[in-house]
């Protein structure tokens, strides 16, 4: 097999199990967390700070593309590539991948809630060696489909830094209700990744397994409002919008 057909091959299958990168992720951040010294309280609210607003920059990313494109894209089907329509305003008018620059984001904010500046480099290492195979699958797949009006879009795009001045402002009007139907999972896995380092943290560095009140309240709230969304997602139309994914 060519070598072009073989990363594209790896591509769809990693896209297919990409869902599932947060679980290596959890895995790989254990033995880190472990070798990872005790810092002091300035140091630690400094690398706790970082975390949370990169985490938070990662999710308006997401929330801001998702909001602002039609049905048929940028979206979380997992059996294969999705596009009826070729994005080109609001984000995608400074960047080809906004989805993989958000969740680069939200996982390096809690990458960096270990306090380990190795685990921070072999992790964005790992995520740009993952997701540049479905990047290429997709892109592979797009110029398929749309031919010579992608490559005319793409060749003046970057891959991932988005060129800001270059910015046009999207024809579909922002929609909260397609962040609310859509991110809510994604929401609930950051946060989930936050409370698990602190806990495997004070397990290692405390023999303890208590995670401080202020992280339960922040899941037990979250877990709450994602099965609320799930529910109305499921069970209702509330959350239904016309021309919307």
């Amino acid at each position: 097999m060519a070598l072009i057909n073989e990363i594209e091959k790896q591509g769809n299958f990693l896209f297919k199990y990409r869902g599932q990168f947060p679980i290596v992720l959890f895995i790989l951040a254990i033995p880190f967390i472990y070798f990872t010294d005790s810092i002091n309280l300035y140091q630690e609210n400094n690398f706790t700070l970082s975390a949370v607003v990169l985490s938070f920059i990662g999710f308006f990313i997401r929330a801001y593309t998702i909001g602002t494109t039609p049905r048929g894209t940028s979206g979380r089907n997992t059996k294969e590539q999705m596009a009826e329509v070729l994005n080109r305003t609001g984000i995608y008018s400074m960047l080809r991948h906004p989805l993989y620059l958000g969740n680069y984001f939200m996982w390096i904010g809690v990458v960096f809630f270990t306090f380990n500046w190795y685990f921070i480099i072999i992790v964005s290492l790992l995520y740009y060696i993952y997701y540049e195979r479905i990047m290429f699958a997709e892109e592979r797949f797009l110029e398929r489909k749309f031919g010579h009006e992608y490559l005319d879009w793409a060749s003046n795009l970057p891959v991932f830094v988005p060129k800001l001045f270059q910015f046009k402002k999207s024809h579909i009007p922002f929609s909260i209700i397609s962040v609310m139907r859509r991110e809510y999972s994604g929401i609930l896995a950051t946060v989930i990744g936050f409370v698990f380092v602190e806990f495997i943290r004070n397990l290692f560095q405390e023999n303890d397994f208590l995670v401080p009140k202020i992280g339960w309240y922040i899941l037990a709230v979250t877990l709450a409002i994602c099965l609320i969304l799930r529910t109305l997602k499921k069970s209702t139309s509330l959350l239904d919008e016309e021309g919307r994914s």
